[in-house]
């Protein structure tokens, strides 16, 4: 494969770490190097490590590269930042979008049928739907702090305030972010949803959920706190 190919999804549904760097904007050797070092705990995990396949660069030479199926993909990109990320669910979301138009192209030839709008629009809600479920996967299990903030009898507003204060967390664009001083210990993860504009656009982002881990610290965190008030 060359560096300047179109980006195509193989027919087994898969895509090349040269191709992730071309649609997040990242250098190739920084997404193999990624991949490299997520890939024990997926063995760990599936018992299979990523195919590891040959690309031909410009120049003609066999250089090596991963071929990750779709949730291999959106797992390497746990560790990107937000609009790389977005990037890449919203990329495969694009083919995806496109192989079902061909299929339905080609479906509606052969058995001469007519595909209506409202077909083709209740196909595009179950590709959003499985891309949600694919990307959440690795937040399976984590709260979010409203959830948080009501088991402790707290208002949301002030637990985030008090980890915001602790230097936990810090607000950046729109959203509440781990500190670098706590990212990479498994506190958090991102979670994705999709919403529409009053215009009628869609939308995605991400916003923070607390693993058990994190949900653990909080409460030792405003367990010392109203030891530390008590005590005064």
């Amino acid at each position: 494969m060359k560096q300047n190919q179109t980006l195509t999804v193989m027919d087994a549904g898969r895509m090349t770490s040269l191709e992730i760097a071309q649609v997040t904007g990242k250098m190739h050797k920084d997404v193999m190097k990624a991949i490299r070092n997520m890939e024990p705990a997926w063995l760990k995990v599936n018992g299979r490590n990523f195919a590891l396949v040959d690309y031909t660069d410009s120049k003609g030479e066999h250089r090596p590269c991963y071929s990750l199926s779709k949730m291999e993909c959106l797992y390497i990109a746990t560790k990107f930042n937000d609009e790389a990320r977005a990037k890449l669910v919203i990329r495969w979301q694009q083919l995806e979008s496109e192989k079902l138009r061909v299929k339905s192209e080609k479906f509606a030839a052969a058995k001469n049928l007519l595909v209506t709008e409202n077909d083709i629009l209740y196909e595009a809600q179950r590709i959003i739907g499985r891309t949600i479920v694919s990307f959440n996967k690795h937040a399976d299990g984590c709260i979010t702090a409203s959830d948080i903030a009501e088991a402790i009898g707290m208002e949301v507003k002030d637990l985030n305030s008090f980890l915001t204060d602790k230097k936990v967390q810090r607000w950046a664009r729109g959203q509440y972010r781990l500190t670098p001083e706590y990212e990479g210990l498994g506190l958090a993860q991102d979670r994705l949803f999709i919403y529409y504009s009053k215009d009628g656009k869609q939308k995605e982002r991400t916003y923070l959920v607390w693993t058990p881990k994190g949900a653990e610290m909080i409460d030792k965190m405003i367990f010392e706190k109203g030891k530390r008030h008590k005590d005064n």
